[in-house]
């Protein structure tokens, strides 16, 4: 009786430092949202402000012209997906991946695709996708300008020497509360219809700017902005919503452990009380056997 006592207190302790554990990893959770969130509006404001100088360019025909279409070379299409380089995210890099090659499937030209995080490249090779190059997911807002710049550079290799013509991005974007979504954006071709689709965005006044200094060079400031801002935000929402999955996988962990404490405690509560009943009884009836002198 004493060693399952003593098994069950070790059980006890070990439980509760485990849930000491999971409720740090609640809280760190919980601020990286905050921080991955905060980014993405901001984000969102100077987004807005390379679109609105896009629609500007791209209203004037002499402009739009020295967007020349490009050439379609290959017919094979580039895919970045996000997922995540740690675990503990429940369902996050499956919904991604699966959406990823859901949607490439469907789509008569092949892909290459470039992983963004170990955990989701091993859910794409899986799915048989032909995956072309891996990179670090960071873990933090001031590390993803320099992913942004790497997966621009390894994407505009591949373009430049015509092997790929169309980029898309696949991740997973935040929804109500710690609910997220796969989400599929087209990043290039920068061809006719987007070019209407800016030149459509409205503007907030009567009276249009008109671009200062070269026309060309401004137009081409605001594509990489445009091309930088659109990468930047798939990462950050990617990992708003990695860490708002790894909350919902820790706060289901919590839950667990919190009724597993409480059987273990009312376990060794009954097997306390248990031992001292039968001491008790072991006092009474020897008390019992004691013959008068």
């Amino acid at each position: 009786m004493s060693e399952t006592t003593i098994g069950l207190n070790r059980k006890i302790s070990s439980a509760s430092d485990l849930q000491s554990v999971v409720r740090t990893m609640k809280a760190l959770a919980a601020s990286s949202i905050a921080q991955y969130e905060n980014s993405v509006r901001a984000l969102s404001e100077y987004s807005h402000s390379v679109e609105l100088g896009l629609s500007v360019c791209l209203r004037c025909p002499e402009t739009a012209a020295m967007l020349m279409p490009e050439q379609r070379s290959a017919d094979t299409i580039g895919a970045v997906v996000f997922g995540s380089d740690q675990g503990l995210v429940g369902q996050f890099n499956e919904v991604v991946s699966d959406f990823a090659s859901c949607t490439l499937s469907a789509v008569s030209s092949p892909a290459k695709v470039w992983a963004v995080g170990e955990r989701v490249q091993s859910q794409l090779l899986d799915a048989g996708l032909n995956v072309i190059g891996l990179f670090t997911m960071p873990n933090s807002v001031k590390l993803i300008t320099p992913l942004v710049g790497q997966i621009l550079i390894a994407c505009e290799a591949h373009r430049s020497r015509g092997e790929i013509f169309d980029l898309r991005l696949f991740y997973n974007r935040p929804t109500s509360g710690t609910g997220y979504a796969p989400f599929q954006q087209r990043l290039l071709p920068l061809d006719d219809e987007w070019q209407r689709q800016m030149a459509e965005f409205p503007w907030p006044t009567r009276n249009l700017p008109e671009p200062l200094g070269s026309r060309p060079e401004t137009l081409r400031a605001l594509i990489r902005e445009y091309l930088f801002v659109s990468l930047f935000q798939a990462c950050a929402e990617s990992l708003a919503s990695e860490n708002a999955s790894r909350l919902a996988a820790m706060e289901r962990a919590d839950k667990n452990i919190e009724d597993l404490l409480d059987n273990l405690n009312g376990s060794f509560h009954r097997l306390r009380q248990s031992r001292i009943d039968e001491e008790l009884f072991d006092v009474v009836a020897g008390f019992r056997d004691v013959k008068p002198g």
